[in-house]
């Protein structure tokens, strides 16, 4: 039996061979950042019409997946991608200046799961995890302190001497040195005040006004591998959102 009598009929054609195309990512056969077979192939591949192909691939397109570049073939989307790098990072100057973004490495630790992030990542409670706490800097001033739960299992091997290399972009490290690519995330954003761990590695007061945002990260086949928490000054930033 084919693949793709293997997915239910009830779906439009294209989104079988999206699921198609997302399974084959899934299992490495496309690496970031290399091209994919013409359409004229994956036609021949899928015994289906080049139309349906190219909607299928427009769709993964639109969703950051893969990237097509005129004249010279699709290929598979990496965070080392400039269009790509900083997709997830929404926080901006309120003057609208260019900043240089770093990051300040503070920890690194295998520990177990709590049971609210636990069940945000899929994992059983007390699951191990890697704990990751970093302040990012802007222009050399720390507006976010950021806190990041990945599962240990996917990221075996992941530690302080790689976190600090990755010179704080995580998505790519996680690609390059996992070959787990993060396609979409889910935030929810909100007030607090911060409390004395966040307030130590800030340089504010116990109580200062930040605004929260928790996110959960999504692989192919929209597996959560990630949970993070991004504590932010807004004093002189937003966050910006662009809606399409």
């Amino acid at each position: 039996m084919s693949a793709l009598h293997q997915i239910p009929s009830f779906k439009p054609l294209y989104e079988q061979i999206k699921t198609l195309l997302t399974e084959s990512l899934v299992a490495g056969e496309w690496r970031p950042s290399e091209m994919i077979p013409s359409e004229i192939e994956l036609a021949e591949r899928y015994k289906v019409s080049q139309g349906t192909v190219r909607k299928a691939i427009d769709s993964l397109a639109s969703e950051n997946i893969l990237i097509r570049r005129q004249g010279k073939g699709t290929y598979v989307a990496t965070h080392d991608a400039e269009i790509i790098k900083r997709r997830f990072l929404r926080l901006a100057a309120a003057n609208g200046q260019k900043e240089a973004l770093q990051s300040e490495f503070l920890s690194c630790d295998k520990t177990k799961a709590e049971e609210s992030v636990a069940k945000l990542l899929g994992l059983k409670p007390g699951a191990g995890v890697i704990e990751i706490k970093r302040l990012l800097t802007f222009s050399g001033r720390p507006l976010i302190y950021d806190h990041i739960v990945v599962p240990a299992n996917p990221f075996k091997g992941l530690n302080s001497i790689k976190t600090i290399e990755s010179n704080g972009s995580m998505y790519s490290m996680y690609e390059s040195q996992f070959g787990i690519r993060m396609i979409r995330a889910e935030e929810k954003l909100k007030a607090v005040s911060a409390d004395k761990e966040a307030a130590s590695a800030l340089g504010l007061e116990v109580g200062f006004s930040l605004l929260s945002i928790e996110r959960v990260s999504f692989t192919y086949g929209d597996k959560p591998m990630e949970w993070r928490l991004g504590l932010c000054i807004t004093d002189d930033h937003y966050y910006l959102s662009e809606l399409e």
